[in-house]
């Protein structure tokens, strides 16, 4: 089965990457220690007075576990096999020590198990997708993450809008970026290519997400563009500009 993160509809039997994010003062810090995380199920048949959304214990992943990627970013792999998991809702709780001197305190981040998207049809229903790029102009120095939202242009139908939005962000999306240079220098794409089919897995419902650091790039009009891809279907979006400037 795949590996996605929280946000990419997961199903029973993936492997889900779920992250967890450390700030102090609005940069990233790290913390003492992680001593566990525990994964809760919100069963609604177990809802009581004093349990009233129904948390039961699914399984504790023990700190020795969890994954440092960078300063403040950490990670755990959770599998999801059955009959342990079901289609619902969850909880991961991080039990973490912020500092050497503090208590243990923990953190909640929810996510949900979907159902597979499975669909038949005799015809090809899919149109299109538009994807419309924000924001478009940036300071230059400035490092934050560029949002690419992301239509599906099917029948109206609620359920076939609703499917290939999931289907979105279930695919695999990569982005592009080239500097515009415009009439007077050589278009050599090879130069003027600073992101090339990077992975955007980062996502989260009909929106992806790619962090862009602008500290080295030269002011001026850049062309972006992604390209989403699923089964024999690759579809690539018409360029978009940003600007960045001092």
């Amino acid at each position: 089965m795949a590996n996605k993160y929280r946000y990419q509809n997961p199903a029973v039997g993936d492997t889900i990457i779920l992250g967890l994010d450390v700030y102090n003062s609005n940069n990233f810090a790290d913390v003492a220690s992680i001593d566990h995380v525990d994964i809760l199920f919100l069963d609604p048949t177990a809802r009581t007075d004093a349990n009233p959304d129904g948390r039961t214990l699914v399984t504790t992943i023990d700190g020795s576990l969890v994954t440092q990627d960078d300063t403040g970013r950490y990670h755990i792999t959770l599998v999801t096999s059955p009959p342990k998991f079901v289609i619902g809702n969850y909880l991961d709780v991080w039990y973490a020590q912020f500092r050497s001197d503090d208590p243990i305190g923990n953190v909640e981040q929810t996510f949900s198990i979907y159902p597979d998207l499975w669909i038949t049809s005799p015809v090809p229903i899919v149109y299109d997708f538009q994807f419309r790029f924000s924001p478009t102009r940036w300071r230059k120095g400035e490092a934050k993450y560029l949002q690419c939202e992301i239509n599906p242009l099917v029948p109206r139908q609620s359920d076939l809008v609703r499917y290939y939005a999931n289907l979105a962000i279930a695919a695999d999306i990569t982005i592009s970026i080239e500097q515009h240079c415009g009439e007077c220098v050589p278009c050599e794409e090879d130069l003027r290519l600073i992101v090339d089919d990077d992975a955007m897995t980062y996502k989260e419902k009909g929106l992806a997400f790619y962090r862009l650091d602008t500290t080295d790039l030269n002011c001026g009009i850049y062309n972006v563009w992604c390209k989403l891809s699923f089964a024999d279907n690759v579809y690539i979006s018409e360029k978009q500009q940003i600007q960045i400037f001092e």
